[in-house]
């Protein structure tokens, strides 16, 4: 449930690095289709350079709709032409090698070992590209991407931690948008591993964060993850209060989510009433995830 919730806040706030052509508005990662259209259009009248980044963005549209196999095609044509292309190009290229081997869309039975390796050289090697060229975004994206490769709490707190200290250390705002995004990976990686008060201090950082932008989706996650492991600590009427709020909300805007009503089932239960458990557990199997 929170795993799911990680990678829909993954999809929804991924931050882009500068480039003559705005990567930004012509993305849209709930419809890749979509998005490579606008790519595809882009291409028209852009320079070499930022055609090769506009098609490295082609391969990574394929990644999310699953097509691994067209993603690495539309790669290994660009590779000719890696020599002589700027950084950024160069590390844009290695960073969707390394995604078409793991990333959050790829199914368990694809993740071999060789798939890992093959993965991780190329998140390397985006990293310490980016890392000499000062592009701190795509340093962050990279470290971020390992821990799709690397996929124990331990591992996946090591790299989202590493990623922080980069955006920490940054003056560009295309990395400083990471901060929220890197809170929560902190957060949920200590859930996992146990440590909830340490995870609620993240989730929260994370919280105030997304309270300062717009992105209404995302903010609402925030709530909800601090909500969750308010649970694990047994502040149940603490995390009942958040989620009941999330519900009226969410129900207002049109939007309701099944892992609310997951949680308010929970937390009823928790509570001894029987009653109001089940009523939430139908209505989160009404709803798809």
């Amino acid at each position: 449930m929170a795993a799911r919730l990680a990678l829909i806040i993954f999809l929804i706030t991924l931050p882009h690095a500068a480039m003559a052509i705005d990567l930004t508005s012509l993305w849209d990662f709930g419809k890749p289709d979509l998005s490579e259209q606008r790519f595809r259009a882009a291409l028209a009248g852009a320079s070499a350079d930022d055609a090769l980044i506009l098609q490295t963005q082609i391969a990574r549209t394929y990644g999310l709709r699953r097509d691994f196999t067209k993603s690495q095609e539309i790669l290994k044509g660009l590779e000719p032409q890696m020599s002589t292309a700027s950084a950024e190009a160069r590390a844009r290229y290695s960073l969707e090698l390394g995604r078409s081997y793991a990333s959050v869309t790829h199914p368990p039975d694809t993740q071999t070992a060789d798939a890992r390796e093959r993965a991780r050289r190329a998140y390397m090697q985006a990293f310490e590209l980016a890392k000499v060229e000062k592009l701190d975004e795509l340093a962050v994206d990279a470290l971020h991407m390992l821990a799709f490769v690397d996929t124990a709490p331990a591992d996946q707190l090591k790299w989202a931690q590493e990623a922080l200290v980069v955006v920490e250390g940054s003056s560009q705002p295309s990395a400083k948008r990471w901060e929220a995004s890197l809170h929560n990976n902190i957060g949920y990686a200590l859930h996992q591993l146990g440590r909830f008060d340490d995870a609620l201090t993240e989730f929260k950082k994370a919280l105030v964060l997304r309270e300062r932008g717009t992105n209404v989706e995302a903010t609402r996650i925030a709530h909800w993850m601090v909500a969750w492991t308010l649970r694990a600590l047994n502040r149940t009427d603490e995390a009942l209060e958040i989620q009941l709020r999330l519900e009226r909300e969410r129900d207002t805007a049109g939007v309701p989510s099944p892992y609310v009503f997951e949680e308010l089932e929970h937390l009823y239960r928790a509570k001894g009433d029987e009653t109001r458990s089940r009523q939430y557990a139908e209505r989160a199997k009404a709803l798809p995830k």
